[in-house]
């Protein structure tokens, strides 16, 4: 699941949906010099584009003009992307608010900015190896009460005090059973307190309710598929975020009318597409000898740091402003995130 030609074609899925929703900056290799006639809907104009279907002038008939597409259509390295990467990591703020306000042409859209940066992520993460495992066994989840330890020790319990039964009441094997129960009864107690997990498995507590039947039970019988599906789901359902996230933001701006819902999604989409640009940077750093104390050191600081002046430029706030609602969106992603990852669960059973 974490092979070089995997990693590679989730880049250029990724690449290619960006590319799907993105015009390109400049990107005319026409040069008519005269008026000249649309091979499409055969419609006379001057220029690159054809003004009634916006079918290029120059259409062309080389390999070598097909593979400048893919490159260009894959890796989708335009003067957009290089005007937007910079302001994305060091001025966030500035640039949703220079978005916002109406220049388009000279960045990437958020939307395509966003496809790009997770699908590349999960390419990275599957390059480096960071990916979920699919080799478990189907006994790995635990189904309420079925830990092996805790049934063994019921079994020795059962024994001793068969045993027990058929002994006299002045024996000394007798009174070796009885501490013997008092032993095995309070280690009884001390793996029940700790939901039955000293097995290293993980306890599903099953129930009634559609989800125990279903879910549930799916990932009891094949935790390793299930796992695969909820890391394929992962990039596949991201955008999910964006539509979970907007509500909170625009609570914490609801007397602000000023700022509206495109504005709250573009925030949210752009801060996204850099938190998945800060994964990248952080799963190449944990495979260098060492570089996993970077990278952890890395995400606790640029992380918030990045959120804080994307709050505070983007909007338009006070320092105090932006202080107070920083605090509040860290609770607010926290809720998103558990949201996101029941859905994903949900997803994963049909």
């Amino acid at each position: 699941m974490n092979g070089f030609g995997e990693s590679i074609g989730t880049a250029i899925e990724g690449g290619l949906l960006g590319r799907a929703v993105e015009p390109g900056a400049g990107e005319a290799d026409g040069h008519a010099k005269g008026p000249v006639s649309c091979a499409n809907c055969s419609t006379q104009f001057v220029g690159h584009y054809c003004p009634e279907c916006g079918q290029k002038a120059h259409l062309h008939r080389s390999m070598a003009a097909i593979g400048h597409d893919i490159m260009h259509g894959v890796l989708h390295l335009d003067g957009k992307l290089w005007e937007t990467l910079p302001l994305l990591a060091f001025k966030p703020g500035k640039l949703t608010r220079r978005y916002i306000d109406g220049e388009r042409a000279r960045f990437v859209s958020p939307m395509s900015m966003f496809l790009f940066t997770v699908f590349a992520m999960f390419a990275v993460f599957q390059l480096v190896g960071l990916s979920a495992p699919t080799d478990l066994a189907s006994d790995y989840f635990a189904q309420g009460d079925e830990n092996p330890f805790e049934t063994d020790v019921r079994k020795q319990i059962e024994t001793l005090e068969k045993e027990q039964a058929y002994l006299p009441a002045n024996s000394a094997r007798r009174t070796e059973i009885e501490n013997e129960l008092k032993g095995l009864n309070f280690v009884l107690t001390q793996a029940g307190s700790t939901s039955g997990q000293s097995d290293n498995r993980i306890n599903i507590q099953g129930g009634d309710h559609w989800i125990d039947k279903y879910v549930l039970a799916k990932w009891k019988n094949n935790p390793g598929l299930m796992l695969y599906k909820l890391q394929a789901n992962g990039y596949k359902f991201s955008w999910l975020l964006i539509p979970l996230s907007v509500p909170f933001l625009w609570l914490m701006f609801a007397w602000r009318r000023q700022y509206k819902a495109y504005d709250h999604a573009v925030f949210v989409t752009y801060s996204l597409s850099f938190m998945s640009l800060l994964f990248i940077v952080m799963s190449i750093l944990s495979t260098i000898p060492g570089g996993g104390g970077w990278a952890a050191m890395l995400f606790m600081i640029a992380a918030p740091l990045h959120l804080y002046k994307q709050l505070r430029y983007a909007y338009g706030l006070t320092r105090f402003s932006a202080m107070w609602r920083f605090f509040v969106l860290q609770v607010c992603i926290m809720i998103v995130l558990m949201l996101f990852l029941q859905a994903l669960l949900v997803l994963g059973a049909f």
